[in-house]
């Protein structure tokens, strides 16, 4: 990714928020398009990782599952937060992933302006490309303020999506396995 242009988005921060009436010149506000450039910046940049694999000496052939990942990713629609826990699983194959990537899998897709429903399906395929595993498996559960604190205000409102590829999607047993772990 590029780097952000920090000055530019500032720039068009205060614009923003001019247009809407807020009084930049009110204490406490004089910096904050600078903030707020900061903060979509940070919220649209995944920290970069190397995937780290290993072989499947043993032989593994059962369920890897990470509960309760949190991530916080970005509504494309109205550029409000939205945040959540992630529940990634796979069946290996001839190699198994460092624990720690399955968190940074997440974030990969989480940090840009996402929709929950694609950003689900993002990490599941991700993970089948990338692994070559015999079944993946995706759960997100997210709070969307674009629906809690706008619009309809259905506070305490989360939303599910799924993603079940290869054998988690295929094997009925293996797929009420995962759903089991994931606590679904």
């Amino acid at each position: 990714m590029p780097e952000p242009d920090l000055e530019a988005a500032e720039s068009a921060a205060r614009a923003f928020l001019d247009a809407l009436g807020v009084d930049l010149d009110r204490p406490g506000l004089d910096r904050t398009p600078l903030r707020m450039a900061k903060a979509y910046a940070e919220l649209f940049r995944p920290r970069p990782f190397t995937m780290t694999t290993f072989p499947n000496d043993e032989n593994y052939d059962e369920m890897v599952v990470a509960r309760d990942i949190p991530f916080t990713s970005v509504c494309e629609h109205h550029l409000l937060p939205f945040s959540g826990h992630a529940t990634v699983g796979y069946l290996p194959g001839e190699r198994i992933l460092g624990l720690s990537k399955l968190a940074r899998v997440v974030e990969l897709f989480a940090r840009r302006p996402q929709v929950q429903e694609r950003m689900t399906q993002q990490v599941a395929r991700w993970l089948d490309e990338h692994l070559s595993p015999k079944g993946v498996g995706v759960v997100l559960t997210a709070e969307h303020t674009c629906m809690t604190i706008r619009g309809v205000q259905a506070q305490g409102t989360t939303t599910t999506t799924s993603a079940l590829l290869g054998r988690v999607r295929q094997d009925a047993r293996t797929r009420a396995e995962f759903l089991a772990i994931a606590g679904r």
